[in-house]
């Protein structure tokens, strides 16, 4: 899968469920979001059962899940949309309160393709739910990296991480390392000196070998198989 295949239609706007048990945070974000021409909101939940059933109904492009619901939690709902048949193109943001919130690595795990803080300015979220609905990268840069790289060296991943990325060619190698920096198709192609078009088509190799669902998966890998420094 590549990041084409992720996109919503360039035609139609992008299909936003807001997953959130605080009304509030649920209707500022659904203002926000109605008011641009690409974005529109299908659904709002109040907890993690009823976004599952919510993105089952109405096939969003992207779901705003806060990560502490009652019922079913975020990171127990962007595991059975990551599940579901038919919810595979439902590309799920974690919101979180906190830039230590160890759930957000969980989260990863289970199928989110992304997460930002609530406190996030409009701007940033907005950038955050098209570049999702792209398939293009992770968000919250200013967290991203030290929060991911915290928690695998907590877990201490196993050494297998060199037997895991062995099905990669070398040049996938360099391309993962760079996807786990959180570049895009497009600084990647740079820094390589390949067209866009290339690089996503190393990007998609990788994660077909490794049985990633999308670009935030590789991201974890980079990580736990030590191919991406945390310190760095």
């Amino acid at each position: 899968m590549n990041a084409s295949a992720a996109s919503p239609s360039t035609n139609a706007p992008i299909k936003v469920l807001l997953a959130d048990d605080e009304r509030l945070v649920r209707s500022g974000f659904k203002v926000l979001l109605d008011l641009e021409e690409d974005i529109t909101v299908v659904g709002e939940a109040t907890d993690g059962a009823e976004a599952v059933e919510r993105a089952r109904a109405t096939r969003p492009d992207v779901v705003l899940m806060d990560i502490r619901m009652p019922k079913l939690d975020g990171i127990q709902a962007a595991a059975q949309i990551a599940g579901t048949r038919g919810l595979e193109q439902v590309r799920v943001i974690i919101l979180t309160t906190y830039d230590t919130d160890e759930y957000v690595f969980d989260a990863l795990q289970a199928g989110a393709s992304g997460f930002l803080l609530k406190d996030a300015g409009p701007a940033e979220l907005l950038h955050a739910v098209r570049v999702v609905a792209a398939g293009e990268a992770l968000l919250a840069p200013r967290i991203t990296r030290r929060l991911i790289g915290r928690f695998t060296a907590q877990r201490k991943a196993a050494r297998a991480g060199e037997d895991r990325l062995a099905v990669l060619t070398e040049r996938e190698r360099e391309v993962l390392a760079l996807v786990g920096q959180g570049l895009s198709n497009h600084e990647i192609g740079v820094e390589l000196s390949l067209s866009p078009a290339t690089a996503r088509t190393h990007v998609s190799h990788a994660m077909a070998k490794l049985g990633a669902r999308d670009r935030a998966q590789l991201v974890v890998i980079a990580y736990r198989t030590g191919l991406v420094d945390p310190a760095m």
